[in-house]
């Protein structure tokens, strides 16, 4: 039977998802939450260090504040969004991010703003970031139709690319222009906003098709209303996520690029500042590079996810993202203007690549992965992906001191190249696009 969607068209050809109702307004309340949540990323730590000239330790919490909640909250956000409306719950989390950021004016104006406070709000904040998070990714799926998947997500991760880099400088520009604790209501104003186009999302599908096309079930609210375990529920996400060859295979490849990611972004700054000897501001501008090409990647991954099969495309973009990060210590062999221009060149390449391949995973997942399973199989990935950058990034330190800069860094963009290699030798080389239900046929007379 057809289901409305709200995507309308144009004789028998879709007019496109600017035309869908309900992405239209996911999109805005993703656009508005993008933009508050890499503001309140540079805000948080200029009021620490600025307005309440906090410790290097205490600011080392503050930055770990960002990471804790993926690890310790995404497996029981997974099962809250599988057992319950996603729309609701982003709204409940966007309100609830709102009223956290006017809590820090409030203390501001009362006298009663501390580091602990801030600490305290940050971690609050980053609980409902992340199930929000899970929730934005998990949604779509419920909302458009298979073959739409990549457009909506390339147009969301437009969005998302371009709140990091405006977003970012707005922050700091907010913070600068008004009383530091009084930037977070500019925050607070953004996050209603996205609660209120979220709201306004009709046609979010319960129950829809499996990856195979057959009827999907509502397994996880029968479960919760047959009283089953929230742990239960937990584990057979993780066992969906692990026991699913293909999504087992795509999570540990976005684990692996993570993880080496994570161990080359400390040495890199010390790399480029000492032993390159490149002057702050220049920095600044390499590392705006990667936001540009975060924009190219989210503007070519349709283009080219329709010139080249889906398992040749992942192999190719994550083989590419390997590559250019091996630009980086080439920049040693080169005079400081060439240099400049090579770490420009690597953060461009390697931030388009890593997005076209990011829009067109999660595509892929989402595509083949139930839609009851939608929360569990997104916040598995979520924790698996966001839990070993801390690890990463420690390991990354000691590597550096142990080995120097150069060698780390040659060691972190070798270890990169393993998840190519893995998708290579997989079943996932041979895919070529991302995978459709097929639908009905129709009862003959």
């Amino acid at each position: 039977m057809a289901t409305s969607t709200g995507k309308e068209r144009v004789g028998d050809v879709p007019s496109g998802l600017w035309r869908h109702r309900d992405f239209r307004n996911l999109w805005l309340g993703q656009t508005s939450s993008m933009f508050a949540a890499h503001m309140v990323a540079v805000i948080f730590p200029l009021l620490a260090s600025v307005s309440l000239k906090a410790s290097l330790f205490e600011m080392g919490l503050l930055s770990a504040a960002g990471y804790v909640p993926y690890i310790g909250v995404s497996l029981f956000a997974g099962v809250w969004l599988d057992r319950k409306p996603k729309r609701a719950i982003i709204v409940l989390c966007d309100i609830a991010r709102a009223l956290l950021l006017l809590a820090i004016p409030i203390a501001w104006w009362l006298d009663l703003l501390s580091v602990p406070t801030l600490l305290v709000v940050a971690l609050l904040v980053g609980c409902f970031s992340v199930v929000a998070d899970v929730g934005s990714a998990s949604i779509l799926p419920a909302l458009v139709e298979r073959d739409d998947l990549i457009e909506g997500n390339s147009k969301l991760e437009l969005s998302a690319s371009s709140a990091s880099i405006a977003g970012s400088a707005l922050g700091g520009g907010i913070f600068q222009l008004l009383a530091g604790p009084v930037s977070m209501l500019i925050n607070t104003v953004l996050f209603a906003l996205s609660a209120f186009f979220t709201a306004l999302i009709r046609g979010e599908r319960k129950g829809a098709e499996g990856s195979d096309g057959t009827q999907g079930t509502e397994g996880s609210e029968e479960g919760a209303e047959a009283g089953q375990s929230i742990w239960r529920d937990m584990a057979d996400g993780v066992a969906f996520v692990t026991g699913h060859v293909t999504v087992r295979t795509l999570v540990l490849t976005t684990l692996i690029i993570n993880f080496f990611m994570a161990i080359a972004e400390p040495v890199a700054l010390v790399f480029v500042t000492r032993t390159l000897d490149i002057p702050p501001y220049t920095v600044g501008l390499i590392l705006a590079a990667s936001g540009a090409g975060a924009l190219v990647g989210a503007v070519i991954a349709a283009p080219m996810s329709r010139l080249l099969p889906l398992g040749r495309l992942l192999v190719l973009t994550a083989a590419l993202t390997g590559v250019a990060s091996l630009l980086t210590p080439l920049a040693t062999l080169v005079p400081a203007p060439a240099a400049v221009a090579l770490m420009v060149a690597m953060y461009v390449l390697d931030a388009a690549m890593i997005v076209v391949y990011n829009i067109n995973v999660r595509s892929y997942r989402s595509a083949i992965t139930p839609d009851e399973m939608q929360g569990r199989m997104n916040a598995t990935n979520r924790m698996a992906g966001m839990g070993v950058m801390p690890i990463g990034a420690v390991l990354g330190g000691l590597l550096g001191t142990a080995v120097g800069t150069l060698p780390a860094l040659v060691l972190a963009s070798l270890g990169t190249l393993i998840a190519p290699l893995v998708l290579a030798c997989s079943h996932v080389r041979t895919v070529k696009r991302v995978p459709v239900p097929q639908p009905e046929a129709e009862p003959t007379a």
